[in-house]
């Protein structure tokens, strides 16, 4: 019923900037939360930013460097990414708590969570 697609990755130098995007579509009644994790090869899926309303958090490997925002208007996060360093390459995916509509009508109970398929982002010299 949702569909997470994120962009934005890319190549970039050590030192610069990237911003990814996800864009959520489908039927739905509104997106509660979203959020940002990413994995390398070899390793597991870590937790990078999360925003819910007003309220964000991030992981400590990059505070003061990313910044999570969220247009409510286009159902899309975004995630600015500066300052990058070789330790940030990695698979970067998208996250949502959606409340689902059936029938043009609240489906009752929690919020249903999502996956986007991710974007690399590769930060070399």
């Amino acid at each position: 019923q949702v569909q997470l697609v994120e962009s934005g990755g890319g190549l970039v130098r050590p030192g610069g900037s990237l911003r990814l995007s996800c864009a959520a579509s489908g039927s739905f009644f509104s997106i509660y939360a979203m959020g940002w994790y990413r994995q390398a090869p070899g390793k597991q899926r870590d937790f990078v930013a999360h925003i819910t309303g007003g309220s964000t958090n991030y992981a400590d490997s990059v505070k003061g460097r990313f910044t999570i925002s969220r247009d409510n208007a286009k159902n899309t996060v975004y995630l600015q990414m500066n300052s990058l360093k070789p330790e940030d390459t990695a698979v970067y995916y998208c996250n949502a708590d959606v409340q689902l509509t059936s029938d043009n009508a609240v489906v009752a109970g929690p919020p249903n969570n999502y996956w986007g398929q991710g974007t690399q982002v590769t930060v070399s010299s």
